[in-house]
């Protein structure tokens, strides 16, 4: 009986021990992460621009130069955009456009990439300061590295194209 109660003792022990193991998906993610912030992407967990979206996402930046900024714009994956919101490309709708049309050939690099996403990659967004992409980590950082000539690509495709070339817009008129 009595080793009966030191099994107990041990298991109560151990038991807080083993929880606090990481699990498979969680080791396959901090790698995953830390992966791509050698590779220069900045890794957060954010609030996605979803509607009654509450839930942190991991959101993985590609940022803009500085001196370049980059356009304005959102596009969301068809399962979670409004039927009334303007198709981009297959599976794809604009949340925000950009204010300057993306020329062609841009637009096509974009396209391309859209269509190569995971199914768990559910916003892509850009604004002055970076390029995002929102999505829920399912794959490894073999399959991730696949993207980032992409994005870099297009990082440097948008970069000096902001949707408010002079800045704040136009000047104030003179006081009285």
């Amino acid at each position: 009986m009595i080793w009966l109660y030191i099994l107990l003792a041990m298991l109560l022990v151990i038991s807080p021990v083993m929880w606090l193991k990481p699990s498979p998906r969680q080791k396959r993610v901090a790698a995953l992460r830390q992966a791509a912030m050698q590779h220069g992407v900045k890794v957060t967990l954010k609030r996605p621009p979803l509607h009654d979206d509450k839930v942190p996402m991991p959101a993985y930046r590609w940022h803009y130069p500085v001196q370049r900024p980059g356009p304005d714009f959102t596009l969301v994956r068809e399962t979670h955009a409004a039927a009334a919101l303007k198709p981009f490309t297959h599976d794809w709708r604009w949340r925000t456009e950009p204010l300057r049309p993306l020329p062609e050939p841009l637009a096509a690099r974009l396209k391309a990439l859209l269509e190569r996403l995971p199914q768990d990659a559910l916003v892509v967004e850009s604004d002055p300061r970076a390029l995002t992409l929102w999505w829920g980590e399912s794959q490894g950082f073999a399959r991730f590295s696949t993207y980032l000539p992409d994005f870099e690509a297009l990082r440097d495709g948008l970069a000096g194209r902001p949707d408010d070339p002079g800045g704040s817009g136009p000047p104030a008129p003179p006081p009285g």
